[in-house]
């Protein structure tokens, strides 16, 4: 039985990574940038929920209003600050979000304190009783697993089915070609960071329901959010989330197994073995790459 509980654990922990690695998936296919802001906004986006529901507006306004503010805060960093970098090489913007990690997480103590707040839950989490026994899975859980999965599902329909999708992708690929086709780069790309800051203000939403909230409690997901984007492979929605999968059960057999102190090295030697074997990732469709 506890094989089983550490499984399923595993499997909700992995939705939560999966759900910030369809984040980076989203940043990485419309913008072709590794965005390590990306928790900081969620977390932002959280405490702007949370102080909300302190003040008695409902849970599912609250929530909204993160989404809400969480698009405003992509397309506001793209336009005011992204844009403004010299794109010849992608590593100045990737270097420019790990700048607004630290700024956003001092802005954010200051702002909210740095104290642990404790974040509702709309659903219980208590685990299911099937008999006798208590299974690790919760009824919060379940709704984190299925939002994931129409999450997945809504970003691979956009890419692969859509024009808008299309565009995005092109603007992402070949500035300069995209321009002469007609596409208005500069809005695709803002729209690129408006959606990836949605997204992950809404795993900032499913890793806080029921839990402690303080400016760095997204600070853990990043690795574990990034390793499962790199093995699913960084441009696909489907991969992120198996690969987030695996991440969670992986890591929650060695935390029940072998000890939590071995999880941190786990994780990096997944990264590694990745990154020796397939550095594209197990579900990535290009073949080559400009980082």
């Amino acid at each position: 039985m506890q094989l089983i509980n550490t499984v399923l654990g595993g499997l909700s922990l992995g939705m939560v990574y999966a759900a910030f690695a369809l984040a980076l998936v989203l940043i990485w296919q419309s913008t072709r940038i590794v965005n390590f802001a990306q928790a900081p906004m969620a977390m932002v986006t959280t405490f702007i929920a949370l102080t909300l529901i302190d003040a008695g507006i409902s849970y599912w306004l609250a929530f909204a209003a993160a989404l809400v503010s969480g698009f405003v805060l992509g397309a506001v960093v793209e336009r005011l600050i992204i844009r403004y970098v010299d794109h010849d090489s992608h590593i100045n913007a990737v270097i420019l979000t790990l700048g607004l990690f630290i700024v956003l997480h001092a802005v954010a103590a200051i702002v909210f304190g740095s104290n642990f707040k404790s974040f509702p839950a709309p659903f219980g989490l208590q685990g299911i009783e099937v008999g006798s026994t208590t299974l690790a899975l919760t009824p919060f859980s379940i709704f984190t697993i299925l939002v994931v999965i129409a999450v997945m599902a809504v970003l691979r329909l956009l890419f692969l089915k859509t024009d808008l999708g299309l565009t995005m992708r092109a603007a992402a690929f070949n500035q300069e070609v995209a321009k002469v086709l007609g596409v208005r780069v500069s809005n695709r790309l803002m729209l690129g960071w408006a959606l990836a800051a949605l997204v992950g203000s809404l795993s900032g939403l499913l890793i806080a329901g029921g839990s402690l909230v303080h400016p760095s409690y997204m600070d853990g997901v990043v690795v574990y959010g990034f390793v499962a984007a790199v093995l699913g492979g960084l441009d696909s929605p489907g991969g992120a989330v198996v690969g987030g999968l695996v991440m969670g059960v992986a890591l929650s057999l060695v935390s029940g197994y072998l000890g939590s102190g071995l999880v941190p090295l786990a994780a990096l030697v997944v990264l590694v073995v990745v990154l020796l074997i397939r550095p594209g990732g197990l579900f990535s469709t290009s073949t080559e790459r400009t980082v």
